[in-house]
């Protein structure tokens, strides 16, 4: 999607532009405590995170 932001527009007429109507960026955001402790891993996440790298 595209949006038009012309130069005349105001500050409020750019904000409505950019975030429209019904959206809301607190429904978008990501719960990361809600897997704290979850996922349970045999090796160093750092061992691992290089491992990926190599690849």
């Amino acid at each position: 999607m595209v949006t038009v932001i012309k130069k005349t527009d105001t500050k409020r007429q750019i904000k409505r532009k950019v975030k429209p109507n019904g959206y809301s960026s607190q429904k978008k955001l990501f719960d990361a405590k809600k897997y704290n402790g979850i996922l349970k891993l045999k090796e160093d996440p750092l061992e691992i995170q290089k491992k990926m790298r190599e690849e």
